[in-house]
């Protein structure tokens, strides 16, 4: 997928214009700034960008230029990316479990912060990394609260575990510290309360002053019309909870956003292939293409149908099932989704918030998944 070189006014003049037959993706460099800038100026502490979330170099390029100054990287194609893109950035090595050979690799590239959650991985750590000025944050769990998901069915200890596993690393010579994810689409602020004063616990009975305290990602984007999310109401509560939990031993607080930095910054227009008996609606894209997360945590209901000239239809809705373009019954999304009463085929179906996990997740199944980035002054139909 290459980024287009012209600079369009907004997504309705270049559907008009080129009258795409595949997906695009419509990316706004400023509003991907605009939220960068919001992070660093609101959030108490140091913002790092999720890569996992969309991994396009000119995200990454532009977070740089925003001042985005580190980044929490998965893979060592994520960190020879971030190596490449910022020389200069922090990497962050938060994925809990690693071969060996990705572990060599995070040395060779200067990576000096790691997460881990169990006694085996932390091994191997002690065993592979230089202790001197490193730093291994212990990810704890608890059950999960005001998420869409659980990401505590995968990766994380339970305190008692956390507690052993920071006393390890603090005896180990390394930087201890204490990180948690809340769960994806967090919309409720106090979903962090519970596990920073947790974590303090945890400190508390391993007799461990922690340097840093990762709060994780967790903050949403804007996917329903009428969940805004809360994004500097959850600041002060970190702010307020951390000193309260900790007082005068308060560590450095650090997040990674991926889908709070990246999702509002694009637009995803598809085409209506077909509207089966004024029914079911058919498009060129769907959940083995960019809109592959909608049947894990919901639809995003911030969507507009345009006709092929570009202009917004308007009046009645009406809920409609929306198939994607492949052979397989699966390829729905979730529900109904309300739409244009007049829908046609040859329209366009543009979902707002579209920039986490749209790119990374695009398969090629049943030969479809061809999708175009253009790069647009304004995301405002």
């Amino acid at each position: 997928m290459g980024l287009s070189k012209t600079i369009w006014t907004n997504p309705s003049e270049y559907l008009r214009t080129i009258q795409p037959e595949t997906p695009v993706l419509f990316f706004s460099p400023a509003a991907l700034q605009a939220a960068a800038r919001r992070f660093i100026d609101g959030f108490p502490g140091m913002v790092t960008y999720a890569v996992k979330s969309n991994p396009e170099e000119v995200v990454i390029e532009n977070f740089s230029a925003a001042g985005v100054r580190g980044y929490d990287v998965a893979s060592p194609f994520e960190m020879r990316m971030i190596r490449r893109l910022a020389p200069d950035a922090a990497l962050h090595y938060n994925n809990p479990v690693r071969a060996r050979h990705e572990i060599a690799t995070a040395v060779e590239l200067g990576v000096k912060s790691y997460s881990v959650d169990s006694h085996s991985e932390l091994a191997k750590l002690i065993e592979m990394v230089p202790a001197d000025g490193c730093e291994i944050s212990v990810r704890f769990k608890l059950p999960v609260s005001g998420a869409a998901y659980n990401f505590g069915a995968k990766f994380g200890a339970t305190a008692e575990v956390a507690t052993e596993l920071l006393k390890t690393v603090a005896a180990a010579g390394f930087i201890p510290s204490i990180t948690f994810h809340p769960g994806t689409q967090c919309t409720d602020p106090a979903a962090w309360e519970s596990y920073i004063r947790t974590a303090a616990d945890i400190a508390r009975d391993a007799g461990v002053t922690i340097a840093r305290l990762n709060v994780g990602g967790g903050f949403p984007s804007h996917r329903l019309n009428g969940v805004l999310p809360q994004i500097e109401e959850t600041f002060a509560l970190i702010d307020r909870v951390a000193t309260e939990a900790f007082g005068e031993n308060r560590p450095m607080l650090v997040c990674e956003p991926g889908r709070a930095l990246c999702g509002d910054a694009f637009t995803l227009a598809a085409r209506v292939k077909a509207v089966r008996d004024d029914n079911h609606v058919f498009l060129n894209d769907g959940v083995y293409g960019s809109l592959a997360e909608l049947p894990l945590i919901g639809v995003i209901d911030r969507t507009e149908v345009l006709t092929p000239a570009g202009v917004k239809r308007a009046g009645d809705k009406a809920d409609r099932i929306i198939f994607g373009p492949t052979c397989d019954s699966v390829d729905r999304l979730p529900g109904e989704v309300a739409l244009s009463a007049e829908i046609e085929e040859g329209d366009f179906v543009v979902f707002q918030g579209m920039g986490a996990y749209s790119t990374v997740t695009n398969s090629r199944f049943n030969g479809f998944g061809e999708l175009s980035l253009a790069t647009v002054l304004s995301l405002k139909l």
